[in-house]
Parts: C-alpha cells; structure tokens; sequence
C-alpha cells in the first residue's frame, strides 16, 4: 500500500476473499461515507441550531447536543447495513440492536468534543469494531470485550480538513477527505509515533486535584530546562479526544486526563468502551502506548457500556514515565516537585 491510495482499494486489498476481513471493511468504509455527511452537518450548524443543547444529558452524562442525535442516527442507519449485531454509543442508555446474527459489533462516539461546536474548533468521531465471536446469543456483551480482541478501530477530525486514522489491526494509517473526488485518499502509512516530542496535552486548571504522582510529572514539565527534565516544553489542550489522538499521532507527545480527588472524576472520566479503548489501538498499532496511569487500556475488561477510566496514551516512553511516577510516590518530593532529584526517572 503507498500513499495516495483510496481507502476503499487499501481495504480491498487488505480484505481479499475473507469473509470476515469483508465484513470489517464494510464497517469502515460506512464510516468513512457517513463521515462525510456529519461535516457537511457540522459546516452547517451554525446556520440550522444544531449547536444547541437538546435539553437531556446523555447516557454517559454529558449535555446533548441535537447534532449528537443526527449523527448517531446516520451512523445507526449506515452500520444497520454491515454485519453488525449491536451498536454501544454514548449516546444511548443500552446497546441498540440491529443484525443479531451478525458478526461485528461497534462502539462509537458519534460526536466527541461537542462542546467546541461554539467556537468552530475541531470535534470528531471515534470508533470500536469487535468480533462476536463466543457472543452469538448476546451481541451487546459482545461490546463487554477487552480492547484486545478488537479487529479495527478509527478516529475522525472534522476541522479545516476532514479526515480518518484507522487501524484493521496492520499499523495505523491516515486518510484525508479529498473535496474533488469525494474519496478518502491516504496521506500517512504505518505510523510510528515520535519519541522525544516535547508536547502535552492536559486540562491544567485541574491540578490542585491531581494526585501527588501526576502534580510531580506535570510539574516537572513546567519547570522546562531549569527542572529535573533539563528541557522545555509545550502544553496543548484541544478539549477534543479526537483531535487530540490525531495531534500525537502525527506529532507524537503524550495526553493525561487522570483520575482526581473530585467525586464524578474518582473513576476517571473518559469511556473505556468507546473512547479509551479505539485511541489505545490506534496509538499501541503506531508504537504508543496508552494505560490507565498503570495498567494498559486494551488489558482492562470493561463491566458495563458507559463505564470511565483515566487515561494516559501518546509516545511508549512518556507514558512508561507516568507509570513510573504514580508507582514510586517515595521518589516525591513533597511540597517542592520542581526541585525534587529523581534519578530513577531521569532517563
């Protein structure tokens, strides 16, 4: 496969005659079609209201916006036509069912990022394709799977350009929207996310809920060439998980949105069906890595559809570093993280 080719062709000669690679592609090219019509709807919104709230929260507890509603309902429609036994999205309270027999079951967000709608900053669309394999009576268990068996996983940016990272489990590969021929065309072949990049994606005015471990990391990233870290870097914070995910897969760095000392946020607060587990693929497939602060994401078995985790993905080594920081509290320095000597975490 060499840049420039179409989505479409990358995924027939993927798939060949199997059945289930078949099956697979279906899925991913319906996304990348309707994806299509979600930017146009996007483009739109300012003009139709379908930046307004809805009223209700959704069933992960966010506001609702009614673009949310359309653009699951055209994901729903497209999907009802693949090989696909359930659908698990934030937006609805239980797995909807559309082909029982079928051999794949999704989770998607169907709008993630919402709220930059406001401000025409980038939102996107993220997804999770599973086997049901050992599921055939129950298809929305299917969706209860570890991020393990899933077979393909993808991500859509709706911002100046539109466009897919998506994985069938060969590497993670980047498509863009290409206007004139209504074609998604690659642009990035097997990714391999960079190591030493000096960006980070956090929501700092969370800080003084943070752990002792991640106030220590973070703070040592401010201190720049004068910390323990010897350099400076940037923070970057897009409020898009999407966008995000693009950003360190092309750039590589890392993005933490951990768990806190609030309540609502004591479990983390991004899904782990929905959200964690399709970035971990997409970022584990270009050589990333992505945990809940200690533990990889794709090895946690999710107990119900909507349920959060903290997440940490990007570069292999930065996020191997967390770990490290949440693990060893005694290398802490307590009160003054910018000055403390950590040798063990220097490398």
């Amino acid at each position: 496969m060499t840049a420039g080719t179409a989505l479409a062709t990358a995924l027939a000669n993927w798939c060949g005659s199997d059945p289930m690679r078949s099956a697979i592609a279906a899925v991913i090219n319906q996304f990348a079609e309707t994806g299509t019509q979600v930017a146009e709807l996007i483009a739109a919104s300012p003009l139709n209201q379908t930046q307004a709230p809805r009223g209700p929260i959704n069933a992960s507890g966010d506001e609702q916006k009614a673009l949310d509603v359309q653009a699951e309902e055209l994901f729903i429609s497209a999907l009802a036509t693949c090989q696909v036994a359930a659908v698990g999205s934030e937006e609805t309270e239980e797995a909807i069912i559309l082909n029982p027999t079928g051999a794949l079951v999704v989770a998607l967000d169907p709008i993630d990022g919402s709220s930059n709608l406001d401000i025409n900053a980038p939102i996107g669309t993220i997804f999770s394709v599973l086997p049901t394999t050992g599921f055939k009576d129950d298809p929305a268990g299917a969706l209860l799977q570890s991020g393990r068996h899933q077979v393909a996983a993808g991500a859509i940016v709706y911002g100046p350009s539109t466009v897919m990272a998506v994985t069938w489990g060969s590497g993670t590969d980047i498509f863009a929207f290409d206007p004139a021929t209504k074609v998604f065309i690659q642009t990035h072949k097997q990714l391999d996310l960079v190591a030493d990049a000096c960006e980070y994606a956090v929501n700092a005015s969370n800080a003084r809920h943070w752990s002792p471990g991640i106030r220590a990391y973070v703070a040592d990233l401010v201190g720049g060439a004068h910390g323990p870290r010897e350099k400076d870097f940037n923070m970057r914070w897009l409020a898009c998980l999407v966008a995000e995910t693009y950003r360190i897969l092309l750039r590589g760095g890392i993005y933490l949105y951990p768990d806190d000392k609030r309540p609502a946020y004591a479990q983390g607060r991004l899904r782990l069906v929905y959200e964690a587990n399709p970035v971990a693929f997409l970022c584990e497939q270009a050589g990333g890595l992505a945990t809940n602060g200690i533990d990889p994401i794709l090895d946690l078995v999710p107990t119900y559809l909507h349920q959060r985790t903290p997440l940490v993905f990007g570069s292999r080594n930065k996020v191997d570093r967390v770990r490290r920081y949440l693990l060893n509290p005694s290398t802490i320095q307590q009160d003054a993280p910018l000055f403390a000597q950590r040798g063990l975490l220097r490398k």
